[in-house]
């Protein structure tokens, strides 16, 4: 199997490329290591949804509906405020219509790459986004961490490792998610109608007209539970919708089958992700959004248990990490 690692470009900017036998994939280091593309190349299937060249400038000033952008913390904070050991931590309110701040603050900046190499098995490629006192995100996190965020590519797909290390002298909040953008359809003859799509979704949260968490939990509707099992289309109605995980046999994870090509894409997550959002862009067929989040929507701001909410501490010198996948199974082999 052929395998490589090499500095490019994708559209126009700067990329390192991985390449093991059938797969390849793109990362953006100077656009908030967002993993841009994870293609099939034999049998031209693309699985995240990715920028063409007229549409790069709409992506750098919003980077968020292709690829895989790196949230952090993500998701809506109420009023921008953000309380934390006593202080309230001041973001920006940048959703003006909600009045709160959405997504962070590390999907749109540089990140180092730390190290690519590829053997005879797999090509891999390290960044990490190191946070000190004058860095733009200290400006409103100020705690001094390094989020280092590694991807491996092999004969059985793309590995993601990531970990958050505080190397500060106070202990800090850890909240990710990742705004995943999937492709359906994801193979060039396929149609939408040919998808259907299973998340180990648990409950729904009720959110406010500002789409913050009331704290209430909603019924699943008929279709919503079917999420649970499989076979139903992800346009089956706008969403936008917030739900606890439910691992099933120990595993975390959406799966999108195409039915007439017989395969099925599987993101396993990880289940230290503790919360899904799932976001269709109003139903709209060609691409969705399943974001697996550390923590729930505002949860410095609401009065649950942090474990029960994924508001994670990090004591200073301590590491947090978790892992995820994306990968092919065919069907009927």
């Amino acid at each position: 199997m052929t395998t490589k690692a090499f500095e490019g470009t994708f559209q126009g900017e700067k990329a390192v490329w991985l390449q093991a036998g059938r797969y390849e994939a793109a990362v953006l280091p100077e656009i908030g290591a967002n993993l841009i593309a994870f293609r099939d190349t034999e049998k031209e299937y693309r699985f995240l949804r990715e920028p063409a060249m007229d549409e790069m400038e709409v992506f750098k000033a919003r980077p968020i509906v292709h690829g895989i952008p790196v949230l952090f913390p993500p998701n809506r904070y109420e009023d921008g405020k953000f309380p934390w050991q006593g202080k309230v931590y001041e973001f920006p309110i940048n959703e003006p219509k909600t009045g709160n701040h959405l997504h962070g603050f590390v999907h749109n900046i540089p990140w180092a790459v730390e190290k690519f190499s590829a053997d005879e098995t797999e090509s891999r490629v390290t960044l990490a986004l190191r946070v000190r006192e004058g860095h733009s995100v200290y400006t409103f996190l100020p705690h001094e961490f390094t989020i280092r965020l590694t991807y491996t590519l092999n004969a059985y797909g793309l590995h993601q490792h990531i970990s958050v290390h505080n190397e500060g002298k106070e202990a800090m909040p850890c909240l990710i998610a990742y705004h995943t953008t999937i492709n359906a359809p994801f193979a060039p003859n396929s149609q939408a109608s040919d998808y259907g799509f299973k998340m180990t979704i648990g409950n729904r949260w009720k959110m406010s007209e500002r789409m913050l968490p009331t704290g209430e939990f909603q019924p699943l509707s008929a279709d919503e539970e079917k999420m649970k099992v499989g076979g139903l289309s992800p346009f089956f109605e706008s969403m936008d919708n917030h739900y606890t995980t439910s691992p099933q046999n120990g595993r975390n994870y959406m799966e999108l089958t195409d039915s007439r090509e017989g395969i099925k894409l599987v993101y396993d997550v990880g289940t230290s992700y503790k919360q899904w959002m799932i976001w269709n862009n109003g139903a709209s067929e060609g691409f969705f959004c399943p974001e697996p989040q550390m923590n729930l929507v505002n949860a410095p701001n609401v009065d649950f248990p942090a474990d029960q909410i994924g508001l994670v501490s990090l004591e200073p010198g301590e590491i947090w990490e978790e892992t995820g996948r994306l990968y092919t199974i065919e069907l009927n082999k």
